[in-house]
């Protein structure tokens, strides 16, 4: 659609809570805004969604115990199901990725990663390879045992990276384009307690930044891709000291009356200058300033999510616009971004009921 002024965004949303599954909704180039045209909840708690090149085929979990995953055909304003919905063949899958041929998920709740090929229709096959993670950390509520929560393809397209919560660690595997089976590589250890959700690579693909959801920080890594390995170098905080918990009343109280901070997402910059992240409780997005190698970030601002817990963040392709998935207040605020100062600027926003995710074409 090079030229248009019109472009294609795809939400998220618990169905359990009230959302209305997968919707399609037409972006303004222009201004950013949002326009709701249709939903399907063929697929229950579909909250995160994947889209394949081309814009056609949208794919999504079903973040529930069985887990599942569907694929889409969104080539219309209503989404439609592509072939059947697939079992996982574990719990609670909230994150997926394409890669090498495949779709691949992380499933938080059985600590596990599942590969299911990608037939030549779009749709899915059955289940081809599932890795099982092993370990702990020691917040005993939510580290008593692995939690994969994002799975991605690393730059070089040679190896799945996933990040585990429970075991704070980030897990490489291989995965053979043939078979669809996943091969362990390694795991990097991070902090113990920190409780790592998200990855997002720089664009020079030299640098990973891992954000943390236990603790407000963002471990940088450096990525080396012909070992397949992420060398932690040190941690940033993603708040400032003076207000670790946020805004009164706007998340779950700790023991001393102030509130947590649970950071969700990570995005980096087209240009590789800033970092943004989520952060659900806080309710803010952070703004980090990048140097110019990509090896060291500093956090400059933060800003209202235009909503209520932040579970997910995405730019547009052209990099003037960032969009909030507000889970809580069922919205999607859009912001423009400066491009001077990486720092974005509340500009309007659509309801979405239990939103989680947002991925644009």
């Amino acid at each position: 659609m090079g030229g248009s002024s019109t472009g294609r965004a795809f939400m998220g949303s618990f169905t359990s809570a009230g959302g209305l599954g997968v919707t399609v909704a037409e972006v303004d180039r222009n201004t950013g805004a949002l326009t709701v045209l249709g939903s399907s909840d063929a697929l229950p708690d579909p909250s995160f969604l994947a889209l394949a090149p081309g814009g056609e085929t949208l794919y999504a979990v079903g973040e529930s115990a069985p887990g599942s995953v569907a694929a889409f055909d969104v080539g219309g304003d209503v989404p439609a199901l592509l072939g059947p919905v697939r079992p996982v063949d574990a719990d609670g899958p909230t994150h997926l990725a394409l890669a090498a041929g495949h779709l691949v998920t992380a499933n938080y709740g059985s600590g596990s990663v599942t590969a299911l090929p990608v037939l030549a229709d779009g749709s899915l096959g059955e289940v081809s390879s599932v890795v099982r993670h092993e370990g702990g950390g020691p917040d005993s509520e939510r580290q008593e045992g692995p939690h994969a929560h994002q799975v991605l393809p690393d730059p070089s397209g040679r190896w799945v990276v996933s990040v585990d919560l429970g075991t704070d660690s980030v897990r490489v595997n291989a995965l053979d384009p043939a078979t669809g089976l996943l091969e362990p590589h390694g795991e990097t250890a991070l902090r113990p307690g920190t409780g790592p959700r998200h990855l997002a690579f720089h664009p020079s693909g030299r640098y990973a930044y891992v954000l943390n959801e236990l603790v407000p920080t963002l471990t940088v890594c450096r990525w080396d891709a012909e070992a397949g390995r992420p060398e932690p170098l040190g941690e940033v905080p993603v708040l400032p000291e003076s207000e670790p918990a946020g805004e009164p009343g706007s998340g779950p109280a700790s023991a001393d009356g102030s509130v947590r901070a649970y950071p969700s997402e990570v995005v980096v910059a087209h240009d590789g200058r800033f970092l943004w992240t989520a952060n659900r409780g806080h309710d803010s997005i952070s703004v980090l300033t990048l140097d110019e190698t990509g090896e060291k970030a500093a956090l400059v601002a933060t800003v209202g999510c235009g909503g209520h817990w932040p579970r997910d963040l995405t730019l547009d392709p052209s990099g003037q616009w960032l969009y909030a998935a507000n889970e809580r207040s069922g919205n999607v605020s859009w912001f423009a971004v400066d491009a001077e100062t990486g720092i974005p600027r509340h500009a309007g926003s659509v309801e979405a009921p239990a939103v989680s995710c947002v991925v644009l074409g």
